[in-house]
C-alpha cells in the first residue's frame, strides 16, 4: 500500500515542528484535525461551458483517454506506478482514487447539479458515510416513513453511537420545527417516502433547519426520483444521496451509492471516511454504473408512463392508491412544484393482509422482490420484506398498513402489466367481478392520507 493511500492520521503532536514540516511537504492537503488527505481527484466544475438538456447531459461525456475511447476504459488496477520516491501522482491506490471512478463522479456531479459527487459500494454505504459527520450527542431529525435500511442504521447509531434521533411526520414542516434545535446536526429526508409515498417540502424544511442551526446538514435521499426528475441541491439541501443500484443503474446488476454536494469542503469531509474505510466503488462497477446512467431518461420515461396507467387502473377499480401522479394524492401540487415527474413507484391497499399475500403470489410478470428502479416490474409487501426490520409495533405507530402492496414499475408493455395484475386480482379474490366490470372487495376511492 502506498503511503499517500494509507489515510492514517498525520497529526502526531509529539513529532515536533520539523516533523510537521516534512508531513506538510509529503501531504499538502491536511484538514483541521491534522488528517492527511490522500489524492482526492476533484472534478472540474460541472457548470463550466454550455449546459445541455438533461437527455444530452446523461449521454455526453468528455474524457482524457490516450486512445480517445468513446466508452471510458476500466482501469482494473489496484495500484499505480509513481514517478518519484515521494509519490505525487494523481492516483496511487484505487481505494483512494481510480480514473474510471473519477470519470463517473465527474459525470454524476454534472447531472446532479453538484460541484462534487462521490461513489461508494451501496446506497446504505452512502448514508453510512454521511452519518460519519455526526458526533455523540448530535441530534438528527428524520421522517416516520423511511426505507427499512435507513431506519435500521439510525436505530444502531442511536443505540451505539450516542446519536439522538427524532422521527416525525416530515410532510408537515411544523412537526420538524417543533423538534429542531441548535443541537440538530442533521435533517434527513426522503421524498416521496418509501413505501407510503408521502411528499416532503424540501425548500421549507431546509429553510427551517438552516435558520435554527446554520451548520445543520440537510441530507435528502433522492433514490425514488433520480436526478432526471428532482435535484434537491437546487432546493436548499446540502447533501443528496442515492442508491445507484436503482434507477441510475437500472438493471439490478450492480450495487452502488452516490453522494453529491456543492460545498467542496463538505465534499472533502465526506471523502475522508470513504478513503479510510475503503468503501469506494470498484472500477468495474463504476464502468457499469456509467453505462446505466446514459439510458436513465429513456428508461424512466417508459416506467413513469406505465406507472401512471397502472395507478389509474387500480384507483378506477376502487383501490386506495398512493402515487404522486394522481390528482387524488393530497400533496400532488407540492410534489410537482419540486419535481419534473411522478416516478415509477406506487403502493396500494386491499383492506386485507391475506388478499394482498395472494395478489403478490399470483402475479407472473411482476417479480416478487425487494428494491426498485429495475427495467423489469417488481411487486412486494413492504411490511414483510423491505421494511420487515421495523418492528410491528413501530409500523403500527407510524400508520404503515400491513396489507400495503408496493409496485415498482418496469419498461414492459403496460397492457401486459395491467392484464397480469388484473388476473392476479381476480385469482386472489380481491375483486367482485360483474359482466361489465370489477371492483375491489374492500373499495375505497378516498384520497390517500398522510
Amino acid at each position: 500500500m502506498s503511503t499517500a493511500g494509507s489515510g492514517q492520521n498525520a497529526g502526531n503532536e509529539s513529532a515536533g515542528s520539523a516533523s510537521g514540516t516534512v508531513l506538510k511537504k509529503t501531504f499538502p492537503h491536511v484538514d483541521l484535525d491534522g488528517h492527511n488527505l490522500p489524492p482526492s481527484p476533484a472534478p472540474s466544475s460541472p457548470h463550466s461551458g454550455r449546459r445541455y438538456a438533461i437527455a444530452t447531459e446523461l449521454v455526453y461525456t468528455e474524457g482524457s483517454d490516450q486512445y480517445n475511447a468513446s466508452s471510458v476504459p476500466i482501469y482494473q488496477s489496484a495500484t499505480f506506478k509513481q514517478t518519484s520516491g515521494s509519490g505525487g501522482g494523481e492516483y496511487d491506490y484505487t481505494r483512494s482514487g481510480n480514473p474510471t471512478r473519477t470519470h463517473l463522479e465527474r459525470h454524476l456531479a454534472k447531472i446532479m447539479s453538484a460541484q462534487r459527487a462521490l461513489v461508494v459500494s451501496s446506497g446504505m454505504a452512502a448514508l453510512d458515510v454521511i452519518t460519519r459527520l455526526l458526533r455523540p450527542g448530535d441530534e438528527v431529525v428524520t421522517g416516520d416513513d423511511l426505507y427499512g435500511g435507513t431506519n435500521r442504521l439510525l436505530k444502531y447509531l442511536g443505540t451505539h453511537g450516542g446519536i439522538i434521533v427524532h422521527h416525525v411526520d416530515t410532510t408537515t414542516p411544523e412537526n420538524v420545527e417543533t423538534v429542531i434545535s441548535s443541537k440538530t446536526a442533521m435533517v434527513l429526508l426522503e421524498t416521496p417516502t418509501n413505501p407510503l409515498i408521502k411528499v416532503v417540502d424540501i425548500p421549507k424544511i431546509a429553510t427551517i433547519a438552516h435558520k435554527e442551526n446554520p451548520n445543520c446538514i440537510v441530507a435528502v435521499d433522492n433514490t425514488m426520483m433520480s436526478p432526471l426528475l428532482l435535484n434537491p441541491l437546487e432546493l436548499g439541501a446540502d447533501v443528496v444521496y442515492e442508491s445507484g443500484t436503482k434507477y441510475l443503474s437500472g438493471h439490478h446488476d450492480l450495487m452502488a451509492g452516490v453522494i453529491a454536494v456543492n460545498d467542496t469542503s463538505l465534499g472533502e469531509r465526506l471523502y475522508f471516511p470513504i478513503n479510510a474505510s475503503g468503501c469506494g466503488l470498484s472500477p468495474f462497477d463504476s464502468w457499469l454504473l456509467m453505462r446505466g446512467v446514459k439510458t436513465l431518461k429513456v428508461r424512466m420515461e417508459q416506467q413513469q408512463s406505465n406507472a401512471q396507467l397502472i395507478a389509474e387502473f387500480l384507483e378506477s377499480h376502487g383501490f386506495k392508491v398512493r402515487y404522486p401522479g394522481l390528482r387524488s394524492h393530497p400533496q400532488y401540487d407540492l410534489h410537482h412544484s419540486m419535481a419534473r415527474g411522478s416516478g415509477a413507484v406506487l403502493s396500494f391497499e386491499t383492506g386485507d393482509v391475506g388478499l394482498s399475500e395472494r395478489i403478490v403470489e399470483s402475479a407472473k410478470l411482476w417479480a416478487i422482490s425487494v428494491s426498485f428502479g429495475c427495467v423489469n416490474s417488481l411487486i412486494s409487501m413492504p411490511c414483510r420484506m423491505s421494511h420487515a426490520s421495523i418492528d410491528a409495533k413501530t409500523r403500527q405507530e407510524r400508520a404503515m398498513p400491513e396489507d400495503l402492496i408496493r409496485l415498482c414499475v418496469g419498461i414492459e408493455d403496460p397492457n401486459d402489466l395491467i392484464d397480469d395484475l388484473r388476473r392476479a386480482l381476480v385469482q386472489a379474490g380481491a375483486v367482485n367481478v360483474s359482466l361489465d366490470d370489477f371492483q375491489a372487495v374492500h373499495p375505497t376511492n378516498a384520497a390517500t392520507t398522510n
